[in-house]
């Protein structure tokens, strides 16, 4: 049997990839049966707004890269500017319920996108609280319990949104890239939710680069697959959920025919602190990474 054991985590952005994109995630992973987890957006798509990171290092480079218009719809990129921003929670209840029906696991990835990603680092701990409370009262309404894991958009994470998981009282969460997973220090202070890296790049992160061409993507992802630690894909309902769906089976199919096992991040988060202490505390911050523009949460070296 393989030692490669690799966790899907699926970001959902938008309105259009919870409506569209989700359901045919799910019904891929029911096809395949392998586990994944779905992390909503929960309130107001206010992707449009997103613009302002054209001031962004490598912002451009990317876009052209992704054909972001493309993926993401016309309709998409102008919600909370030119058109009302459509509440994601309320529109796709039944959307998200049913993907918790089909025994895949469910969590938060924010209430509103747009704000976490570009202004989480400007508000305070009171208003970072207020935004996560305003995204847990939603997913309370729409599946009954409490979320236990969230993974934050565009793994923007500092020692306030930490804080604020830590009050939640979540099982672990998955805000960084690269590495094994850990607890996290900022600020001189541990926090006690585990952290599950995202350990592969994204599928946006190599689309259209010329030593990239979608033949030899999945290839590529094979190559990267380690025994020594938990491999964990980022996932997007926005690409691999539509736009690129064919290529995501194609991976899918690759890795199981590879003999890797696809596991759960609540079991493996499980498993993690059934031995509590042999889990590092190590510092967060913010660095670049290959293929994404800013800087994303990631562990210091």
């Amino acid at each position: 049997m393989s030692s490669l054991r690799l966790a899907l985590k699926i970001d959902v952005d938008t309105d259009r990839g919870t409506r569209v994109g989700v359901p045919n995630l799910a019904a891929d992973c029911r096809e395949f049966g392998v586990p994944a987890c779905f992390l909503f957006s929960l309130g107001p798509d206010q992707t449009g707004r997103a613009i302002t990171r054209i001031f962004r290092p490598g912002f451009f480079k990317k876009v052209s890269r992704t054909s972001v218009v493309q993926m993401y719809g016309v309709r998409t990129l102008l919600n909370g500017t030119l058109l009302p921003a459509p509440h994601i929670g309320r529109r796709n209840t039944a959307a998200m319920r049913a993907v918790r029906d089909a025994g895949l696991e469910v969590g938060i990835h924010c209430h509103n996108h747009y704000r976490w990603q570009d202004y989480v680092h400007r508000l305070s701990l009171d208003e970072v609280r207020a935004e996560f409370t305003a995204a847990r009262a939603e997913f309370r309404r729409i599946f009954a319990g409490e979320a236990h894991t969230a993974g934050a958009p565009g793994w923007q994470s500092n020692a306030r949104s930490r804080a604020v998981y830590d009050e939640a009282g979540l099982l672990y969460a998955s805000d960084t890239r690269n590495g094994a997973p850990f607890f996290p220090r900022l600020d001189g202070r541990a926090f006690n939710t585990l952290e599950i890296p995202s350990t592969l790049p994204t599928f946006d992160e190599l689309l259209g680069r010329p030593e990239f061409p979608d033949e030899r993507i999945v290839a590529h992802y094979l190559g990267l697959l380690r025994a020594d630690q938990p491999n964990v894909l980022t996932v997007h309902a926005e690409i691999e959920g539509m736009g690129k769906r064919d290529l995501f089976r194609a991976l899918v199919r690759a890795c199981a025919e590879r003999g890797v096992q696809f596991i759960r991040l609540d079991k493996l988060a499980q498993e993690l602190l059934a031995n509590h202490a042999s889990i590092p505390v190590r510092d967060q911050v913010l660095a670049p990474i290959d293929g994404r523009s800013g800087v994303v949460a990631t562990q210091a070296r």
